[in-house]
């Protein structure tokens, strides 16, 4: 069994706190997904679970974790319409405001973004999450605790342990397939994380920080914010919130569902 990490002691665990506490929520869910990894022609962000489009049930989960939050929801341009034909079909009557995606996810959460309009004390004291679109388990809990530590430290994350071993590739290493043969080491495990969504800040905050220029350095939105010298906060996430992007994770996605 390995010690403790030492990165145990950084992982915030705030008190619960039910409605998202005082100033407006707001939550940005990015879809723009392809499907391609699930060799289907449908964008996975519709694919059904339990009868209905993933997406869904991921709206439905902050809702019912945060019941005043506000929703915006980043989709293509032309999966707009059959979204609508979703929605109808599934009788699905969630508020929610469209906004169009961007060429990258840096850019459709800036176009998300665009479409929140609180202004004076109501923005000064606004909190907005960023969330995959493909990860409909993120739990109440967790949702929650992203807003508390946001609020009392501007950036939080939620993360896990990584629970398998881990090897670095070195910089000469070559890796040919399947399994690769090029020098690597063994790093220790408990001095990383693995990141979650929904990463969640105070409003201002990550307006500043989407002002900066893009960059491909910029893999999520807590790597925007820390690109401005902002440290991010880590709360403790919940395993069953997967990111569904291979039949693989849409079988375990029934099967979270059916428990």
């Amino acid at each position: 069994m390995e010690a403790n990490s030492s990165l145990q002691s950084q992982v915030t665990t705030p008190l619960p706190r039910e409605g998202g506490g005082g100033g407006a929520s707001f939550c940005i869910v990015v879809a723009g997904g392809k499907g391609l990894r699930m060799g289907s022609d449908l964008p996975k962000q519709f694919l059904p679970i339990g009868g209905r489009p993933v997406l869904m049930h991921t709206l439905e989960a902050f809702e019912h974790a945060i019941p005043s939050i506000r929703l915006v929801l980043v989709l293509p341009k032309d999966h707009q319409a059959f979204w609508q034909d979703l929605c109808a079909k599934h009788h699905f009557t969630l508020p929610h405001t469209i906004a169009d995606g961007g060429t990258t996810r840096f850019h459709s959460v800036k176009s998300g973004l665009q479409r929140l309009c609180p202004s004076g004390k109501d923005a000064e004291d606004a909190l907005v999450a960023v969330h995959d679109g493909v990860r409909p388990f993120a739990s109440a809990e967790v949702i929650r605790h992203t807003f508390d530590a946001a609020r009392e430290h501007g950036a939080a994350i939620p993360v896990v342990p990584v629970v398998e071993t881990v090897r670095q590739l070195l910089p000469t290493a070559t890796v040919p397939a399947p399994f690769g043969a090029g020098k690597s080491i063994t790093v220790d495990r408990s001095l990383y994380r693995l990141v979650q969504t929904p990463q969640t800040f105070q409003l201002p905050l990550l307006l500043r920080a989407y002002e900066q220029p893009y960059t491909e350095a910029f893999t999520d939105d807590a790597s925007v914010v820390e690109a401005l010298g902002h440290p991010i906060t880590l709360v403790e996430g919940n395993r069953e919130n997967i990111k569904i992007t291979t039949p693989f994770d849409l079988r375990i996605a029934e099967a979270l569902l059916a428990k």
